[in-house]
């Protein structure tokens, strides 16, 4: 295989917890980990264990297959010997040495899985082919916070304890504890444990480098992990934060690739050109989803560095538990944004190490609104919907109409909701560095107001449901007010289009997508000439092979390309990148004005299958965060985004 350092895989583990790195097995980011570990599910997770790179000893022959980038070097290149990688059910490497001197080949397959709800990464080796090998496996330490960079320091404990346990499947078992704010980090395996303990220097990651951050790290070998291996035997190693013994369960990838397969085995039913992609879709829609301490699920926006958002969460939720009938799920994520409401509004972060969460949003709590209702729609549960979270709703309306946090509050003269002021980023376009909000949308934005009517209205309708007459005609009111004024005050002549946002006079005139929310949500703003128009507009100005510009290419700070360090790359982050999860909405909008005729149908199939043809690229299995506005449309940001597996999934079975 080539040196190809694009490809990568992931791993996870249900409770946020996680092990992804380059297919070739070079490290290129400070978020690839042998083990990630969620010490406070879903959040306060730990790159315990970078890594772990294998040497087979063939004869006096010593083959490394792993792959490291230092300064200046790769080192080693095994690379050369990976013949195949899959990722489904479960990753799978396989290795061919060619034999030497007429020697038949060594054939070697690779496979890791997490158990589910466990902060456990599972390695089986068995030697497919060829003569006896002796087997090495060494892996690579840091024990540190997964956004920051290992450097030698003499406080990082190398000491290790070693099992006496004879009565164990394991032949040997070494635990470690790096840091004492860390987790201890337990090593079993069936092979023998050689103690030779060793620092390795500047370990370089491609993709820091690329962002402008810290790209060198130091890591700590403390042994290797060795095995004999004839023909069909295996080789185990087991990697925890769990001390002691372990359940059979741990050394059968069989139990984490079944519960794969049933995951997709909603869509058997589907036809047989789609199914293949909607399963392979619910896998990674699984990946999102995370149980936390409380036993309550919620959604972590990205991988390898997004936690659990509000935004991210409800706008992702219809794709990754509706459609594929994960409804208890579902209901467990609504009732855990509902428990942490505060002053009407749901929390845009849970930050990683368990504050005070962050209420800087004006939409999370809108698209609360609308996941909501989808769920009632689908699910027909009034008892948890009424009992439970319509309470909570109620409130959030009241709170909007008198004014909340952030200057969130509905205009008593037209009905649209204004938010805003003081150096905040309030909206989904909320990059900002230092003091800086590059793209601060005060006063009222275009797809706010979309959220806003459906909110009122999907409200009207559980108010009748509650027999709360009061709430059914306060909306009934506002919601009368918005759409009345809305098209007056967003109509756009000259650009046939909707304005980004209002704030008094000023009307921002910026092509942009969130327009198209004024379309694809279920409740209609605008006649059907307008909605046309703008999903043309948006066609034309934004539409790429893998989602929407979030700034049109005519626009003079449009910029076209992501990359950069920090500063370069907020600056760009709305202001052209093209983001795949507006796919949905965008198709969403073009088959609804189409009234989902069978040409547009095909149209949106092929609008759709970059999408899809990109769960071979990049991350492989999932979709990423974001693409270069100008071709190639280079993948970018997180590898692996909630929102837009959760938005592919939802078009391509719901709408498709």
């Amino acid at each position: 295989m080539e040196f190809d350092l694009s490809r990568e895989w992931l791993e996870t583990n249900g409770i946020g917890g996680y092990a992804c790195s380059t297919v070739i097995g070079c490290n290129t980011r400070r978020y690839h980990a042998l083990l990630c570990a969620a010490t406070a599910p879903p959040l306060g997770r730990m790159v315990l264990v970078n890594k772990a790179d294998e040497t087979l000893s063939i004869g006096e022959r010593h083959i490394e297959l792993g792959c490291n980038q230092f300064p200046g070097a790769v080192h080693p290149n095994g690379y050369h010997y990976l013949e195949s990688f899959e990722v489904t059910p479960v990753p799978r490497w396989v290795y061919r040495v060619p034999g030497f001197d007429g020697a038949p080949d060594v054939v070697l397959e690779k496979t890791l899985w997490m158990p589910y709800g466990e902060n456990t990464t599972c390695v089986s080796y068995v030697l497919l082919e060829g003569p006896e090998i002796t087997l090495s496996v060494r892996p690579f330490v840091t024990g540190r916070d997964y956004h920051h960079s290992h450097s030698f320091n003499q406080q990082f404990n190398t000491d290790l304890q070693r099992s006496t346990d004879q009565g164990s499947w394991f032949k040997s078992q070494v635990q470690m504890r790096p840091y004492n704010e860390g987790p201890p980090i337990t090593f079993s395996s069936d092979g023998e444990f050689f103690e030779a303990g060793a620092w390795y220097y500047s370990f370089e990651y491609a993709r820091e480098m690329e962002r402008g951050l810290d790209c060198h790290e130091d890591a700590w070998c403390p042994g290797a992990f060795v095995w004999k291996l004839t023909a069909n035997q295996e080789a185990h190693l087991v990697v925890s934060t769990e001390p002691g013994d372990f359940s059979q369960h741990n050394l059968i990838s069989g139990d984490t690739a079944d519960r794969r397969r049933t995951l997709g085995a909603v869509f058997n039913d589907l036809p047989v050109e789609r199914r293949e992609t909607a399963q392979r879709l619910a896998v990674a829609a699984d990946q999102f989803i995370v149980r936390r301490q409380d036993n309550l699920h919620t959604v972590l926006a990205g991988y390898p560095w997004f936690s659990d958002w509000g935004r991210d969460t409800m706008i992702a939720l219809p794709g990754l538990c509706l459609t594929t009938n994960r409804l208890y799920e579902a209901a467990s994520i609504l009732l855990s944004f509902a428990k942490a409401a505060s002053e009407g509004m749901i929390p845009n972060r849970f930050p990683d190490h368990g504050e005070t969460p962050d209420y800087n949003t004006v939409d999370a709590t809108l698209w609360f609104f609308h996941a909501t209702a989808q769920y009632l729609e689908r699910s027909g549960d009034w008892q948890t919907v009424g009992e439970q979270i319509y309470p909570v709703l109620r409130e959030c309306i009241e709170w909007h109409i008198k004014g909340t946090r952030y200057g969130i509050q509905a205009d008593e003269s037209d009905g649209l909701l204004s938010s805003g002021g003081g150096g905040t980023q309030l909206t989904w376009m909320d990059a900002k560095v230092g003091d800086w909000v590059v793209t601060p949308r005060e006063g009222k934005a275009v797809e706010i107001q979309a959220l806003w009517f459906n909110a009122l209205k999907s409200m009207m309708d559980m108010a009748e449901r509650a027999g709360d007459k009061r709430m059914k005609n306060l909306c009934g009111t506002w919601s009368r007010k918005v759409k009345q004024n809305f098209t007056e005050k967003f109509w756009n002549a000259e650009e046939n289009c909707l304005y980004d946002y209002v704030n008094g006079t000023y009307q921002d005139g910026a092509i942009r997508p969130n327009q198209i929310f004024a379309v694809s949500l279920p409740h209609r703003l605008l006649t059907a000439d307008l909605e046309k128009r703008v999903v043309a507009c948006v066609q034309r100005e934004l539409l790429t092979p893998h989602g929407l510009r979030s700034l049109s290419p005519r626009d003079s700070r449009y910029c076209g390309i992501y990359i950069g360090d920090q500063w370069q790359r907020d600056g760009s982050y709305h202001q052209g990148t093209v983001w795949g999860w507006l796919m949905g909405p965008f198709l969403s909008a073009y088959l609804k004005v189409n009234r989902f005729s069978p040409a547009s149908k095909k149209q949106a199939a092929l609008w759709l299958q970059p999408l899809i043809e990109h769960l071979d690229e990049a991350c492989i299995g999932s979709i990423s965060e974001i693409f270069d506005g100008d071709a190639p449309y280079t993948p970018r940001g997180c590898f692996a985004q909630a929102w837009s597996v959760s938005e592919t999934l939802r078009v391509l079975v719901e709408e498709l």
